[in-house]
């Protein structure tokens, strides 16, 4: 597991919570969840987001070495 995959991971969860609590809980939480979740995957191709330093600092590794 890289902090790339990692991150992606996290993107994706909050995305599909946002579908989630969009649905049966109030569209205002569909919106926020679906607005964090966009923003860290984007942040996972530009190598730009606090999350990053936060899976770094637990120790996973930024890229696989063969």
């Amino acid at each position: 597991m890289t902090v790339q995959r990692a991150l992606r991971m996290i993107a994706g969860l909050f995305i599909m919570l946002s579908v989630v609590l969009g649905h049966y809980v109030h569209p205002a939480w569909y919106l926020f969840t679906a607005f964090v979740g966009l923003n860290l995957f984007q942040s996972a191709f530009t190598n730009w987001c606090p999350m990053i330093s936060i899976l770094k600092a637990i120790g996973l590794p930024e890229e696989v070495k063969p």
